[in-house]
Parts: structure tokens; sequence; C-alpha cells
């Protein structure tokens, strides 16, 4: 069975949802829409700016084109929960991502020089978003809005999916999911995986349930893991085990070990989900998504009736706020991370 094809000749277009209306930023704009409460809230690093090359944008308004009611915070103060709170909490998740631009890449060159001007704030002003960016909202976001999920996404969060070196402390960290407190990590391109996390928690299935959603890393409490059998050769459907967060902090060899792993399960054709121990715990990532292809009828059709190109982006920024915000050290805890990616052929959405 063939794609449906995104135009056909003589086909009515859907209308476009909100034209000339930016996503929510207030409760003023949710009552304006006759919303009692957003479906999916996005925390941003950047200005809220309605283009496409903005990553919180685009998934805000791929969300929206699919019904959801979306809300955008950009830049919230991290001092306190009101400012990020100031729209209630949402029916289904929280999306964080720290902006286009890694945080600290953001703030220093790579001389650890301070920049004089931040491009993706308003004004080129410095300071409106705190260092290691997906940490301190993660965390932020975990005391506003107890018991809903956290999801991080966004190219700072996606290259720390599992342990790293960092530049900046010129050291060996964990997995950001465990030092934001976050539930999901989705990684590299996000509007299919984001799409179906949404979807699925709309139909009423709980964050275990979505571990075998491709390009999504999760943390796997003590227990949950040391029972999984490793992977002996690519098409058996079970993990890799990388060298744990310990060994590798320790061991430069057992650090080029991981990494060398690690890049080998990154081809969405054959990659094998990931599991690395963090003291007690696993991170399980899944294998990057795939395109779509026949087997994606159903979503190639609703993609189809509401193709990307008639998003109604209105390719310009957001009035920011009036406020700005101070500088805040980020909070870490103390906690072994477990990452694994998993794949399912079950997996919905293709």
């Amino acid at each position: 069975m063939a794609l449906v094809p995104l135009s056909r000749k003589g086909a009515q277009r859907p209308s476009r949802p909100n034209a000339g209306a930016y996503l929510s930023t207030t409760r003023e704009d949710m009552e304006a829409r006759g919303w009692d409460q957003l479906d999916v809230l996005i925390v941003n690093g950047d200005a809220y700016v309605d283009h496409p090359a903005f990553g919180g944008a685009l998934i805000g308004r791929f969300l929206e084109g699919r019904g959801y009611r979306v809300g955008m915070i950009s830049q919230p103060n991290w001092t306190d929960t009101a400012d990020v709170s100031r729209m209630g909490t949402p029916r289904l998740f929280v999306g964080i991502t720290s902006g286009n631009l890694d945080s600290m890449l953001n703030k220093l060159t790579a001389q650890k020089k301070v920049r004089s001007e931040d491009q993706y704030s308003p004004g080129g002003h410095t300071n409106m978003r705190p260092n290691r960016a997906s940490i301190v909202y993660g965390n932020l976001c975990r005391q506003a809005f107890s018991g809903v999920p956290i999801i991080l996404g966004g190219i700072e969060a996606s290259l720390r999916r599992i342990a790293h070196y960092d530049y900046w402390s010129d050291s060996i960290r964990r997995s950001v999911l465990l030092d934001s407190k976050a539930d999901m990590l989705i990684f590299g391109m996000g509007e299919r995986p984001v799409w179906e996390v949404a979807d699925r928690l709309a139909a009423g299935e709980t964050l275990e349930d979505l571990r075998n959603v491709r390009g999504t890393a999760h943390v796997l409490r003590k227990g949950q893991w040391e029972h999984i059998e490793p992977s002996r050769f690519i098409r058996d459907g079970k993990p890799v085990f990388l060298p744990g967060y310990d060994e590798i902090k320790e061991s430069k060899e057992q650090f080029s070990q991981m990494s060398g792993a690690f890049q080998k399960e990154t081809n969405p054709g054959n990659g094998r989900p990931l599991i690395q121990p963090h003291g007690r715990r696993g991170r399980l990532p899944q294998p990057a998504r795939r395109a779509p292809d026949h087997r994606d009828h159903g979503r190639a059709l609703r993609l189809a009736l509401y193709p990307l190109s008639l998003i109604p982006f209105l390719r310009r920024g957001h009035s920011p706020p009036t406020r700005r915000s101070s500088t805040v050290s980020s909070p870490c805890a103390a906690v072994s991370v477990a990452a694994a990616s998993v794949r399912s052929p079950n997996t919905r959405g293709g």
C-alpha cells in the first residue's frame, strides 16, 4: 500500500487552527479559546518565535494541528514555580527543551568566556535561561506539577541521554534524565515520537506502557533491568548493555568502549535498545525513529489531512515578558541512571 499523497488535485484542504494567533502563553489566552486546561505544556529555554526553525514552536504547532491544546512558556523565572505554573497543570504532560542551542554553549564560548549577547533571547539579553537548562527546568516542573509526566527534548537533552563527557566541567556526568528528574527523554527528530506519546497517554496508557516508543529513553528502577538478557546478535531484539556510569568515570578504556558501542546502535534500521547502569538504576534508550513507510498508512493518512505545510506559523516573535531572570545554579541529585532504547515489533506508528 502506497503512502497517501500529501496533496491531491481538487482535494479540499482543512482549515488552519488558530490562524493569526500564537500558541497560548497566558491564562487569558486559554480563556479566549474557551479552554479550562491544557493538554500539553511546553517549557522553552529560547524566546518564543513562532517559526518552524525553533523546535519548541514546531512541536507545539505540530501537536496543535492534531487536536491537542498546547501552551508555551518561554524562558520562565526559575527561582520559583509561579511563572511556570501560570497556565495550570496540563492534562497529558509537560515538554521541556533548553532551546535551539545547548544552554552552556549559548552562554560560553569554546574558550569558556561569557558571551556578550544571547541570539535566542529578546534584545540579545543574557542570563535569560539557567545553566544546564534542561536540568533546572526539569526539577522546576517536577516541583510545580506533581504526578504529571515530564518529558525532555531538544538538542541539549538528546546529546546527554547517556553518561557523557562534559567539556564545561571537564568531568564525566551521568544521563540528564537522572539529574532533571524527568520521566522520559525524546531524542532526535521529535515530531512522530511526541505525537505517539500524546496519543497513547490520551488513550489512558501509563509511562511504563510507553517504553517501546522508538526515539525515547527512560529510567529503569532497581529490579526492572538486572534480569534482562543482553543482545547476542543484531536481529534478536534484545538490548545492548553499555559500560556503566561508575565504570566509565574511572576508566578511559571503558569510556571509549561505551562510545563505540553507542555509535554503532544509532542507525534506525538496525539499532538495538541500550541499557546503561547508573548505580542501582539503568537507562533505556530506544532506537532512533524510522522514516514513515507503507506500514504507517493510518498515520500517513492523518498527516495528509493536516500536512506540515499547513501549520500556521506566524514567523515572528511573541512579545516577551518584562522580566529578567537572575542566575541560579543547577540542582543535581545523587542518583544512578539506566537509559535504554527499546525496540518492539509492536511499536505503534512505525
